[in-house]
């Protein structure tokens, strides 16, 4: 029996390189949609990938790329014209007449949030939730455990673990769990159309949840460290993220402050949907500790010493210019996903933040507008 071809957008990247991997493994064709040919999309190649080279948004370049494809696994880019590109993904989808997307989404997608790119994952699910003929499913993780890594090297080094994120909790679940539940879904539409998961890990961590299990993956004791917003995003400048993705990560530490990550977490959706149970935290840890720029060298650790004392003084991201030149739209009446009476509902979420109590008095966040009450 021929199996169908199936089109792995954001092919490179956390969860997309994976997804191609184990499509492969099973015997699926994969042809990978990248932005560039590079180091990473030759080694999808030399994994047997088809490679297409294509920007979201050139809706001919992405024509082509799904002729001949029945399936396909939809990573948006995280840019502000996400909801360009997935129209234009929407137009070539029903002109080839795909059979399923599975599309990866947030777990905070709602309306009204104050982050451009959150609202744009909501819309997208919508839009493709709408398409007639093509079945379709959401996989919606919050904060996938590779955002607490981003302070590995602080952690192995100077036994520090910098938490912007109070008395909250995650269940963080790796960037192959996630893959995996795409995978399996892109395996069987039947059985996953209309079906929206929530890969998580399978405990719901702290801050010194976190660091012991970093500890004991590294070897060394590691001490929580309460760092504010504004220098983990300066911290984060120094290392070469991009303003884009920040944009949305300023609204999503508060996200994370008011308990949005730990509301209806952990699930068994990875285990149900994939058969095997959920990586832990530690387990994650012990990966990320292995790679080079991790390791205890006398280099690595001068690194982490000169970030944290260059990292204060060091001008952050000029989000008020950003927003400003972007010009994008912004919603009357904001609101952080756990006030939003939408994003409640979508979730399922009402009764669990009734019987918790969960939920923060409002307040104001900063704008390129000025203070905005969220």
């Amino acid at each position: 029996m021929i199996k169908p071809r199936i089109l792995v957008t954001g092919a490179t990247g956390k969860t997309g390189s994976v997804v191609v991997s184990e499509l492969l493994q099973a015997g699926y064709p994969v042809r990978a949609l990248v932005h560039r040919q590079d180091g990473r999309s030759e080694r999808l190649r030399e994994q047997g990938a088809e490679i297409a080279v294509a920007e979201m948004c050139d809706i001919e370049r992405v024509a082509d790329a799904l002729k001949d494809v029945q399936r396909a696994y939809y990573c948006p880019p995280f840019e502000p014209y996400m909801i360009q590109g997935a129209v234009a993904f929407a137009v070539a989808a029903q002109e080839a007449r795909l059979e399923h997307i599975v599309g990866l989404t947030q777990w905070l997608a709602s309306p009204s949030h104050p982050s451009l790119m959150t609202r744009q994952h909501w819309l997208v699910d919508r839009l493709f939730t709408m398409m007639p003929r093509i079945a379709h499913t959401i996989v919606n993780p919050g904060f996938f455990a590779e955002v607490y890594f981003a302070a590995m090297g602080s952690a192995v080094q100077l036994g520090v673990f910098p938490w912007p994120y109070g008395d909250s909790r995650n269940a963080p679940p790796s960037n192959e769990d996630i893959a995996r539940v795409a995978v399996a879904a892109l395996k069987d539409p039947a059985r996953h159309d209309g079906k929206r998961y929530r890969p998580t890990g399978p405990t719901l961590l702290g801050a010194q949840d976190m660091a012991l299990a970093i500890g004991r993956a590294v070897g060394r004791t590691v001490r929580v460290v309460p760092a504010p917003a504004w220098l983990f995003m300066k911290a984060a400048r120094l290392d070469g993220y991009p303003i884009g993705v920040f944009s949305g990560v300023r609204y999503y530490i508060e996200d994370h402050l008011r308990g949005a990550f730990e509301l209806g977490a952990p699930t068994n959706d990875v285990l149900e949907v994939t058969g095997r149970p959920a990586e832990d935290f530690e387990t994650i840890a012990r990966r990320y500790a292995a790679l080079p720029r991790n390791r205890r060298t006398l280099g690595n650790r001068l690194r982490e010493l000169a970030l944290l004392a260059v990292a204060p003084l060091s001008p952050g991201f000029n989000l008020k210019r950003y927003d400003r030149e972007l010009r994008g739209p912004f919603p009357s009446e904001p609101q952080f996903a756990p006030d939003s009476p939408v994003w409640i509902r979508e979730h399922g979420l009402a009764g669990f933040i009734k019987s918790t109590g969960s939920g923060v008095e409002n307040h104001s966040v900063l704008t390129d507008r000025g203070p905005v009450k969220v």
